[in-house]
């Protein structure tokens, strides 16, 4: 027997666990699945204590809803908390991606359909391990407190829509107290491990640290690095200060182009690299064609 269906306004998240398949070829199934079960058991407790509602189970991955975007946002950080702090995998690292987007959705025996369920799900297959994303509509609900944990990462339109959508980036770690900092491990760790980055083009200067964590870089007139050129994409590519790393990730359609300063040329296309030491990144344009937009990094 069918029940009939149900228009109702709802946030949609979607949490997956990055890696799952690796997961299974390192650990073996058995061993796997219990990873996988203990970190989605992880996922619908902090769900549930935020009023969320399981949709369903899909192998490595949540869909639940939520009454509204304020208590969805407050979910995704708390599982991804959760997750960091619990440590499912022990000391194998277990990561979840998180994407979220709130609008109309039809209910219908025990499942939701829509456009939201649709975009929810697009904004979760570009967001990547450790990472929560989401969409304009979700971020302007927001107060001014938790409206600050989010940067506008990328301008995207994604396959049958006409309009673009603002994708942004939420940071969910909480900040320690000084007390916390001194007996966590990852404060202990010398000076030298946790290097900030500086990025230099034409006068822009901008260095990544605790401070600082993340950089667009693109032709767009919202990037923090624009760059004049046709070849590079308006949200080309990003790069995020976490744990004293750098991470360069390529969103474009031409691709980016690392230059080390050994001379080693890493091409990215729709990937992502640790950068070290010193180089130039070139958006769009081997440096086999001389590119003279390049942006200069220089760890210190």
């Amino acid at each position: 027997m069918t029940t009939a269906s149900v228009q109702e306004n709802a946030a949609i998240l979607f949490a997956d666990i990055s890696g799952s398949t690796a997961l299974y070829e390192d650990l073996g199934d058995e061993r796997a699945l219990q990873l996988v079960t203990h970190t989605l058991g992880i996922l619908t407790a902090e769900m549930a204590s935020h009023q969320g509602t399981l949709v369903k189970t899909m192998g490595d991955e949540i869909m639940c809803t939520f009454p509204d975007p304020v208590t969805a946002f407050n979910a995704a950080c708390g599982m991804q908390e959760a997750v960091e702090k619990q440590r499912p995998g022990g000391d194998q690292p277990i990561h979840v991606r998180i994407g979220l987007h709130y609008g109309e959705v039809l209910c219908k025996n025990g499942d939701v359909y829509g456009d939201t369920v649709n975009i929810a799900a697009k904004v979760t297959a570009i967001t990547r391990a450790r990472q929560i994303m989401t969409t304009h509509t979700v971020v302007k609900s927001l107060n001014d407190e938790l409206r600050k944990k989010t940067r506008p990462v990328m301008r995207t339109v994604f396959r049958g829509k006409a309009n673009a959508f603002d994708v942004f980036h939420v940071h969910w770690q909480r900040e320690r107290s000084p007390d916390m900092r001194v007996g966590s491990s990852d404060y202990r760790k010398p000076a030298e491990s946790r290097q900030e980055l500086m990025l230099r083009y034409d006068r822009k200067v901008i260095t990544l640290n605790e401070q600082t964590q993340y950089a667009v870089l693109g032709r767009g007139e919202n990037c923090d690095i624009i760059i004049n050129d046709s070849h590079a994409s308006r949200q080309h590519a990003r790069i995020e200060y976490s744990f004293g790393k750098n991470m360069l990730a390529d969103s474009s359609k031409n691709g980016t182009f690392v230059q080390f300063a050994d001379g080693k040329i890493i091409r990215l296309r729709q990937q992502q690299i640790m950068l070290h030491g010193a180089g130039f990144i070139s958006l769009g344009q081997p440096f086999s064609k001389n590119p003279t937009e390049v942006i200069e990094f220089l760890m210190q």
